[in-house]
């Protein structure tokens, strides 16, 4: 009589289905951060080419002010502290999922969210101010990069509290499953260049603006 060893697959055939989907899933996570790092590089030249813009115009006044006389570094700076406090709690977000703790992933990310409406806000308030005094974007070319530069700046950031709410519903409704980590990892990455963009802009627009 002959006999029949049985293979893997035969003595539990869900075996390799798991394996497939388990590699289905590594290879759509490498495929989306792949592609989210191109996205980043993207947007990296598009505020490359913006300061490289405001480069050029920041002493074209016309006849209007400059920064030393519209540019309010106290404001700014608390600015600044929003947004690098923002970065701070997302971090620990990125802890507390990495630790499978999905209600104090969320309040971390709600703490963030918090942080990044106040940045909004304040660069909201210094626009309304400015506007009210007559330093308009089509008041000089000067005025003109400086609220192009910094307002793409705070409709990214605009964005990423968006995606911030999106996600916060996304973990209550399916926890911290692979794909909202993957996700959760991308929005980390977009936040913390825009914090280092920002960096650039405190700097380069408004601390050497002040200076000048």
């Amino acid at each position: 009589m002959s006999t029949h060893a049985l293979s893997a697959d035969e003595t539990n055939p869900t075996f390799y289905l798991v394996e497939e989907d388990d590699h289905d899933h590594a290879a759509g996570g490498g495929g989306t951060m792949l592609g989210f790092w191109i996205y980043l590089m993207s947007d990296a030249l598009i505020f490359a080419t913006l300061f490289a813009t405001y480069g050029v115009l920041s002493t074209s006044y016309a006849g209007g002010p400059a920064p030393r006389q519209i540019f309010e570094l106290p404001l700014v700076a608390i600015n600044t502290a929003m947004l690098l406090l923002s970065s701070i709690t997302y971090g620990m977000a990125m802890i507390e999922m990495e630790a499978n703790r999905v209600r104090a992933t969320q309040l971390w990310l709600a703490i963030t969210g918090l942080f990044g409406l106040a940045f909004v806000g304040i660069e909201l308030h210094e626009f309304a101010g400015l506007i009210a005094e007559g330093a308009t974007p089509q008041r000089s070319a000067f005025l003109s990069g400086f609220f192009t530069l910094v307002g793409t700046h705070g409709l990214h950031v605009t964005v990423g509290l968006v995606w911030i709410v999106v996600m916060l519903v996304q973990v209550a409704q399916r926890g911290l499953i692979v794909e909202n980590k993957r996700r959760l990892m991308c929005l980390g990455m977009f936040w913390h260049l825009l914090d280092v963009v920002w960096i650039g802009v405190f700097t380069f627009v408004y601390l050497l603006g002040v200076l000048r």
